[in-house]
């Protein structure tokens, strides 16, 4: 029997990505936020989810990719890591995805550095690649660690 793993999905920039089901305490649209003065550029707020104060990480900064569009608002996969929980802005949300072991591999030499810092492993599916991100290492670390690592 071959070992399935599932994904919350989700693009960023045109890529696909996903984190573990796992992790994903929920999806939801965009939602005001609270900035933080003096804070890191990829640290976009605070937004408040049923009384519970949690950090936004814009993850097009923390990847290094160009900003959203104007006038185009992110949306929230909100994820637990260890103690913490955090919302990661992505551009649009994907479905829950099970995926065949025998497909995956270690990241391509081809992605950017800045990615694949963060990046676990892919899936190659039919006509795509699901890059997978490292929930614990993308919430955990500051962009310039994870470029200078």
């Amino acid at each position: 029997m071959v070992e399935q793993k599932q994904f919350c999905t989700f693009y960023l920039d045109g890529h696909f990505f996903g984190v573990s089901v796992e992790t994903v305490q929920e999806v939801f649209r965009y939602q005001e936020m609270t900035v933080i003065p003096l804070s890191p550029p990829e640290i976009r707020g605070l937004i408040n989810l049923r009384g519970q104060v949690i950090t936004a990480i814009d993850l097009r900064c923390r990847l290094n990719m160009e900003k959203l569009p104007e006038g185009q608002l992110p949306m929230n996969v909100v994820v637990r890591t260890g103690k913490s929980v955090v919302s990661l802005l992505v551009d649009k949300i994907g479905d829950v995805l099970e995926v065949p072991d025998e497909v995956y591999e270690s990241p391509p030499e081809t992605i950017s550095p800045e990615v694949r810092k963060l990046v676990r492993g892919v899936y190659k599916l039919e006509g795509k690649l699901l890059l997978i991100l490292d929930a614990e290492k993308t919430v955990n670390i500051s962009a310039s660690q994870a470029i200078a690592s």
